[in-house]
């Protein structure tokens, strides 16, 4: 599975993946309109390419409602996506909340992606958005029939943002995951902001082997170089953006509050500095 990150990120260790969150979809009333839309992810883009990341994921961070999105916002990822695209070179990846890895694969193809994350692969939760229970097998028969196989799987286990219906351990979610064909696995805190330990992290590492692990939430400057001990890579974003944090905001952070490219370089420095 090393072959899988090298292939994509040219690199197997110290990996920094952007999330580039688009704001609140065509169809809900904050939909901004696309020329803004367009442009704040447009400079999120310019952030992360110039402080140094090394891919990015596209994610519809805002107005979610339910596990599957609607064909109007589909058609509104799509065009944002496809527009992103050509604007760079580096590796992209899609998370389409909460759960909709059909609309996330058919992006990838249309748009040539390298990777989608899945937040529910194995586990069963309970969400603001219902019940939702993994299906690894369907997922990968969506793969198939989409011909995307060449596009990776990184696969949340206990994800954040829900309350476990499944009794596993982290480690046994992680075997199941591997078993059930992802590329590699997201370790997240219970909310986004919020980081797993280190030790946690060092634990999963010691029961997987040399399986990719990614850190998908809570990641800054004070804490990636001890992450990065045990995980191949990290996933941030909300540490990296202007302003403070917005009060009843699920997110930490609202749609209109910006990159910084000063706190990716500097993220950056810290993980070649300990590297």
């Amino acid at each position: 599975m090393k072959k899988t990150l090298k292939k994509i990120f040219k690199q197997t260790n110290n990996i920094v993946i952007g999330s580039l969150h688009f704001p609140s979809l065509l169809g809900f009333s904050d939909f901004p309109g696309y020329k803004k839309s367009l442009a704040m992810a447009l400079k999120d883009l310019r952030a992360y390419e110039e402080g140094g990341a090394h891919a990015l994921f596209l994610e519809n961070n805002y107005g979610l409602s339910t596990e599957k999105i609607s064909t109007t916002q589909a058609v509104a990822m799509g065009y944002l996506i496809g527009e992103i695209r050509q604007q760079t070179m580096m590796p992209l990846g899609v998370s389409v909340l909460w759960n909709d890895y059909e609309s996330a694969f058919a992006l990838a193809k249309t748009y040539n992606l390298d990777f989608i994350r899945i937040p529910v692969f194995v586990d069963e939760v309970e969400t603001y958005c219902g019940r939702i229970k993994g299906n690894a097998k369907h997922v990968l028969q969506v793969r198939k029939d989409l011909g995307s196989s060449n596009v990776a799987i990184f696969a949340d286990i206990l994800v954040k943002h829900s309350k476990h219906i499944s009794k596993h351990s982290l480690a046994s979610a992680a075997k199941k995951a591997i078993k059930g064909g992802a590329d590699g696995v997201i370790v997240t805190g219970g909310w986004t902001g919020d980081p797993p330990t280190a030790e946690t992290v060092a634990g999963l590492r010691g029961q997987i082997g040399n399986f990719p692990i990614l850190i998908g939430s809570g990641v800054d400057n004070h804490n990636v170089s001890d992450l990065l001990q045990s995980a191949n890579g990290v996933i941030v974003s909300t540490s990296l953006k202007t302003g403070s944090v917005k009060k009843n905001e699920r997110n930490v952070k609202g749609f209109e509050q910006r990159v910084s490219q000063k706190r990716v370089s500097i993220l950056m420095a810290q993980i070649y500095r300990n590297g």
